[in-house]
C-alpha cells in the first residue's frame, strides 16, 4: 500500500483564535481547512460556564461573518451519521447525533469538535462538495470514514479515486494505547494483550481500500504537541476541545 504523504497544518489565525491550516489546500482547492489551538475551548460540554463557551462561540463565528455566514456543528456521538447542507441562513447552526457533515455551499463552515480524535476533511474538487468527519476509535470502527466517502461520491456524481482526504491533528499511535477490544473493533485483529493503536493509519488503510488515492496526514500529535493542541488522553480528560473547520468562502 502506498503510505500517505505527510501534509503539516501551518500556524494562523483565524476570526482572533489561534488556529492551524492546510495552506495547500488553500492554494490548490480554494478552501479553508484547518483546526483552532490550545487556548480557546470550543466544547459543547466544556466544564467552563456555558455563558464563556457561548460568547466564544459567537465571538468566533461573528469574525468569520464576511467568509463564511453560517457555521454548522453537532452534537456528537461517536457514530456514523452525515448531514448533508445546502445554502444556509447566517448563524450558528447546531444539531444533534451527528458526526459529519457534507456542503457544496459556499458561505458554509462545516466544523466537527475533537482532542484526540481525528478530524478528516474531503473534498472533490471538480464539484466544489466538500465533507468534514470526527473519528474516534468507535466511529472508525463502525465506518465513519467509508459512510464519508460513499456519501460525497454520490453527492458529487464523482468516484472515490476524485476525492482528495486529509486525516487532520489527532493523537499518534506512540501515544494511544488501548485494549484488545479497540484493537479488535478497530482491525479485526484481537489478542489477549491490548497495545499502541495509530487511528490515522486505520483511517488511512480504510480509505484507500474505500477508492480513495489521493490523501495526506497531519504529523502533529495531540499528545506530544500538547503546547499547541488539547488532548483528552495526555489531561487524563481534564482538557478543553478544538474545532476543526472546512469550507468555501463567499466569493
Amino acid at each position: 500500500m502506498t503510505e500517505a504523504r505527510s501534509a503539516r497544518e501551518l500556524p494562523t489565525a483565524r476570526a482572533g483564535v489561534n488556529a492551524f491550516e492546510l495552506s495547500a489546500w488553500a492554494k490548490a482547492f480554494g478552501l479553508v481547512a484547518g483546526i483552532t489551538a490550545r487556548g480557546a475551548d470550543f466544547g459543547l460540554a466544556s466544564p467552563e460556564p456555558a455563558v464563556a463557551v457561548l460568547d466564544r462561540w459567537r465571538s468566533f463565528r461573528q469574525g468569520l461573518a464576511p467568509d463564511f455566514p453560517a457555521v454548522v456543528v453537532a452534537h456528537q456521538c461517536h457514530g456514523t451519521a452525515v448531514a448533508t447542507h445546502g445554502a444556509l441562513p447566517p448563524g450558528w447552526h447546531v444539531l444533534d447525533g451527528v458526526d459529519g457533515h457534507c456542503t457544496n455551499a459556499p458561505g458554509v463552515l462545516l466544523a466537527v469538535t475533537v482532542a484526540d480524535c481525528v478530524p478528516v476533511y474531503l473534498a472533490e474538487p471538480r464539484s466544489g462538495w466538500v465533507g468534514l468527519l470526527h473519528a474516534g476509535w468507535r466511529g472508525i470502527a463502525q465506518g465513519i470514514v467509508e459512510r464519508g466517502i460513499e456519501i460525497l461520491s454520490r453527492l458529487a456524481e464523482s468516484s472515490p479515486a476524485d476525492l482528495v482526504l486529509h486525516c487532520g491533528v489527532s493523537i499518534c499511535g506512540d501515544c494511544y494505547e488501548v485494549g484488545p477490544e479497540v484493537r479488535q473493533a478497530v482491525l479485526g485483529v484481537g489478542g489477549l494483550a491490548g497495545g499502541k493503536l495509530d487511528l490515522r493509519a486505520a483511517l488511512e488503510q480504510r480509505a484507500r481500500l474505500a477508492g480513495v488515492t489521493e490523501l495526506t496526514v497531519s504529523p502533529w500529535c495531540t499528545a506530544h504537541d500538547s503546547q499547541a493542541f488539547y488532548s483528552h488522553r495526555g489531561s487524563r480528560g481534564g482538557d478543553g476541545r478544538m474545532l476543526a473547520y472546512l469550507g468555501r468562502a463567499v466569493a
